[in-house]
């Protein structure tokens, strides 16, 4: 099933490879990864099975369409073929929010794709999930072999409910990419007809100064001092001009007195203006989240840094004991971007806004971490 990732405004959807063993599921992968930049993929891992591989790799496609204002990341999968394989294959079908049938276009693999199908069918209903209302791609392989079906007879024994399909050459890479953009299209149609995904922000008013970076994006949600001006109505240079006969014969300027100015009214007590992480601490934590946000509206940056770096330490302690490296993997938290934190608290004196501003953003994912998990739990 598909994940929302409301601090990065980034949602995960997982799409499996299906098909009879050594259909082309893992040739198919293996150039989808050749293809990606690797600045935009993870790590391919593979479990071995006799004659066949399981994969896995998850990706941030370069050019992938937008669930409302989120980035979309995929995770592929696909699954060993042979059929005394099946209680693997339904563990990895568990969650899927699209599936890629890869079918062996050869005369001889036409029964192991039909038994496939209706595994795949059946394997699906058991998680409650019907096939003609799931989104799902045909990938006709092994179209560069001299001897295969036509695809009008794969059709009519394979795709009788007249998905999308795509002939493919996996060796090649030839329509493995237009595979890929198919299912992910269908995949964020149905995420958007779910309305799984978070709606839009609203639209910021534009500001004067783009030029100040995440200090500025990221101080909008922070407490600022309310400013007084006396400026007037019209700049000098735009005051609307007279010529000298209505001047001479213009009445003296009448001079108003400004109203004096007020100050504002004061905080009732016990009422705080809560930034962004304060809003998501849970009330133990609520002090440090408050620490590290003045300590960034005051330009501390270090002192930021490491009150964030207490928080983390703090909040992930509710996972349970182990060390920190695991606590965050129970409360599924970036592991990269933990380390990246713990770098970044071991030399506070030389750290930049950048740096405050990444560490609060950490600590915003692990409070929500912490409200997904129900965590800490109350009496």
């Amino acid at each position: 099933m598909s994940s929302v990732n409301l601090m990065a405004r980034e949602v995960a959807a997982k799409i499996v490879f299906y098909g009879p063993g050594l259909s082309g599921k893992t040739t198919t992968l293996r150039k989808i990864y050749e293809t990606i930049r690797p600045a935009h993929r993870g790590e391919m891992m593979s479990i071995a099975t006799e004659g066949d591989r399981t994969l896995f790799f998850d990706f941030l496609p370069v050019k992938v369409e937008r669930v409302n204002d989120c980035s979309v990341r995929l995770a592929l999968y696909t699954v060993p073929g042979q059929v005394f394989y099946n209680a693997t294959r339904k563990l990895v079908l568990q969650g899927a929010d699209g599936v890629v049938f890869v079918a062996d276009s050869q005369p001889e693999a036409l029964d192991s794709n039909r038994e496939s199908l209706q595994n795949l069918e059946e394997n699906l209903l058991e998680q409650g999930v019907r096939l003609d209302r799931f989104p799902l791609v045909m990938q006709w392989n092994k179209r560069d072999i001299e001897k295969t079906l036509p695809v009008e007879q794969l059709r009519a024994v394979l795709n009788t409910r007249g998905v999308p399909e795509y002939e493919t050459a996996a060796t090649s890479g030839q329509g493995v990419l237009d595979t890929l953009k198919s299912i992910t299209r269908l995949v964020i149609k149905d995420l958007r007809a779910k309305r799984i995904v978070p709606s839009p922000r609203p639209t910021a008013p534009p500001v004067e100064n783009p030029g100040a970076g995440l200090e500025a994006r990221l101080s909008q949600h922070l407490p600022r001092p309310p400013s007084h001006t006396g400026l007037p109505a019209h700049p000098p240079s735009l005051m609307p001009r007279q010529n000298p006969a209505q001047a001479a014969t213009a009445q003296a300027p009448r001079v108003e007195t400004p109203a004096p100015l007020t100050a504002p009214a004061p905080t009732p007590a016990g009422q705080r203006t809560l930034g962004p992480a304060s809003a998501l601490a849970p009330g133990d934590l609520f002090d440090y989240a408050r620490a590290a946000e003045a300590a960034f509206a005051s330009g501390q940056y270090g002192t930021c840094v490491a009150s964030c770096m207490d928080a983390v330490r703090r909040a992930l302690a509710y996972a349970g004991e182990g060390t920190l490296a695991q606590q965050g993997f129970l409360l599924r938290t970036d592991g990269a971007d933990l380390l990246k934190l713990q770098g970044l608290s071991k030399r506070v004196e030389t750290l930049r806004v950048d740096d405050a501003a990444f560490a609060l953003y950490f600590l915003m994912q692990v409070f929500t971490r912490l409200n997904d998990a129900r965590l800490p739990e109350t009496a």
